[in-house]
C-alpha cells in the first residue's frame, strides 16, 4: 500500500511539472525546466498570478510527499 501511496504522489507531481512547464512556456517559449528552478529571476513569470498558482500547487505536492515520507520514516523508527 505505501508503494501504491508513493507512486500516485509521483503521478502527481509529474503532472503538475508539466501543467508547470506548459504554463510557462505560454507565458516566454524561451524558457526551459532549468529556469523554471528559480522562477523569481525572471519577472515576467513572478507577476503571473496564474503560473505563481501552478508553482505553488507543485510545491504544496511536493511538501505533502516529504511531509509522508518523514511520517513513515518517523513511524518504522518507533
Amino acid at each position: 500500500m505505501r508503494e501504491r501511496v508513493f507512486e500516485v504522489l509521483r503521478e502527481l507531481v509529474g503532472q503538475q511539472e508539466r501543467k508547470v512547464i506548459e504554463t510557462a512556456g505560454r507565458i516566454d517559449a524561451r524558457l526551459t525546466a532549468d529556469d523554471l528552478l528559480q522562477p523569481h529571476d525572471y519577472p515576467v513569470l513572478a507577476r503571473d498570478p496564474g503560473f505563481n498558482y501552478e508553482d505553488g500547487l507543485l510545491a504544496g505536492l511536493r511538501s505533502a510527499e516529504a511531509a509522508l515520507r518523514a511520517a513513515l520514516a518517523d513511524a518504522e523508527s518507533k
